[in-house]
């Protein structure tokens, strides 16, 4: 789906063409006025958004510091589900890896919603990615990633957790948190999940690790969680799954992006290697 697309979908819902285009990937986000409208890329996203409108409205019954939805239900146009939120104030600063902690912590605390929450697959895009690569990437390098994706799926199954499992975001990063004038916000609601809350913790240990994130602010994140998902024994499980999935997800982008081949090949290479600390880029 491209933009134009996206802006025939937009304007089908009613909502006008005109919006300004705020994202554009599995789904397409623009601002319309005081409202974000985010429209999937095509019907296999309607379970997803339906979904995430629910998490809103359940984070918001809880008490969550979260996005808010402004329709309670998708619409659906030409196939696209089209959800509809209140657009948040300006930030008045970036979100730092202590603000995404301290809405973990509220969200590790609540009960199972009452509705199904998935588990979290980290590895169930593998495949496709590798698919969508197709030959540009070396064939060898698919054949690897697809054992490791079946060692760590293994291992990740037999982990004893050290946190009560339960919901988690998914997607734990500070780039899903919006510090507006009243406080850090929730953002992005689609990986919510049902499933290890290590999940959540072991993504700031591999930004540490792989993306450069300084340890100070690391520090400061388990601070503020009160906990090092880095002093438990599944830990290495967890980052070699995501890892793995990380990997595979930059292949995708091969075959039309040089460097997105060359970040592939600096990634699978220090897997090969056994190195976890060459640096990999966000992509």
């Amino acid at each position: 789906m491209d933009e134009a697309r996206a802006r025939e979908v937009l304007a089908g819902a009613g909502l006008g063409p005109a919006g300004e285009l705020l994202a554009l990937g599995e789904n397409a986000v623009f601002a319309v006025g005081g409202l974000v409208v985010k429209v999937g890329r095509d019907a296999e996203l309607l379970d997803r958004a339906r979904r995430e409108l629910d998490v809103a409205l359940w984070l918001a019954e809880a008490g969550v510091p979260a996005v808010r939805a402004a329709e309670p239900k998708p619409l659906t146009v030409d196939g696209h589900p089209v959800t509809v939120w209140h657009r948040l104030p300006a930030a008045v600063r970036p979100a730092e890896p202590r603000d995404l902690a301290g809405l973990l912590r509220q969200v590790h605390a609540l009960p199972a919603p009452p509705f199904a929450l998935p588990r979290r697959e980290l590895l169930g895009g593998v495949e496709r990615w590798l698919r969508l690569a197709g030959e540009v990437i070396d064939p060898a390098d698919a054949v690897y990633l697809r054992g490791r994706r079946d060692g760590f799926a293994e291992a990740a199954a037999a982990l004893v957790p050290h946190l009560p499992p339960g919901p988690i975001h998914g997607d734990a990063l500070p780039r899903n948190v919006h510090v507006g004038p009243d406080g850090p916000v929730l953002v992005d609601l689609e990986t919510f999940s049902a499933d290890l809350r290590e999940h959540d913790l072991v993504v700031l240990a591999l930004s540490r690790d792989r993306y450069g994130l300084p340890p100070e602010a690391y520090e400061s994140f388990t601070r503020a969680y009160g906990w090092d998902v880095r002093a438990w024994d599944g830990c290495a499980v967890l980052r070699g799954a995501r890892e793995t999935a990380s990997c595979a997800w930059v292949a995708q982008h091969a075959p039309g992006n040089p460097k997105a081949l060359a970040e592939f090949r600096r990634r699978v290479a220090s897997l090969r290697d056994g190195d976890t600390a060459v640096r990999w880029y966000p992509f």
